[in-house]
């Protein structure tokens, strides 16, 4: 039965696809689907928001229509067809991390950052090649603490995308610095170039600087560019 009441409305062209809102809806309603959240029964949602601080741009509302009634029944019917975790991975010992995260927001991949993120404003910019992520052990540490990340590979992604993203996050956030660390082997070298090619584009003179790190996870260079 359908009935005027408060319910979730998720902006499709805003969305980027991250999933922070799936996770925070302890009901199940939202799914990502082709790459979009989207609301999968009406029924499942009961309209109070809870994942409306979780999403990054803002795509998710609150709006008045008409829908099916929140059903909590159903609800626990479809929580209930989730698989459960194994035992293995229940009974894992919980990890304690010997430092603190310095990740200070999200998404972080090139391609999911929106260029008007309200994060990226007046930012000091590190733009990290993926695989450094796993190579260097002290990312947090050396490259990410008081820097915003945008990540990605040169050699799998698309390179014009790449560049007129940043020429529209330079034209747009005020960037007072970019570090690009990177990895000794050769496709990670393109993307300094590619930076470089959207600041080109922009108009825009930002300080810049390379680093190079080795399969070892040890760095070998670090330079101005």
């Amino acid at each position: 039965m359908k009935v005027l009441r408060k319910i979730i409305e998720i902006d499709e062209e805003l969305c980027d696809g991250c999933g922070q809102c799936v996770p925070a809806c302890a009901e199940g309603a939202i799914r990502i689907v082709d790459g979009k959240a989207r609301v999968v029964e009406d029924m499942f949602c009961d309209g109070l928001g809870a994942c409306l601080g979780e999403c990054p741009i803002g795509a998710l509302r609150i709006i008045e229509r008409e829908a099916d009634e929140f059903d909590e029944e159903a609800v626990e019917k479809h929580i209930a067809s989730f698989p459960p975790k194994s035992c293995e991975e229940a009974n894992k010992p919980v990890v304690i991390q010997e430092s603190e995260s310095a990740l200070s927001h999200w998404p972080v991949q090139i391609r999911l950052v929106p260029a008007k993120a309200p994060f990226l404003k007046g930012a000091d910019l590190l733009v990290l090649a993926d695989c450094v992520a796993v190579a260097f052990p002290a990312l947090h540490r050396d490259f990410l603490r008081g820097r915003v990340v945008m990540m990605g590979c040169p050699k799998f992604d698309d390179v014009q995308a790449y560049i007129n993203k940043f020429a529209e996050v330079f034209n747009n956030a005020g960037i007072k610095s970019i570090t690009i660390p990177i990895m000794e082997v050769p496709c990670c070298s393109g993307l300094p170039a590619i930076v470089k090619k959207g600041m080109e584009a922009s108009g825009k003179k930002i300080p810049m600087e390379e680093v190079i790190i080795s399969a070892r996870g040890e760095i070998l260079r670090w330079k101005k560019v």
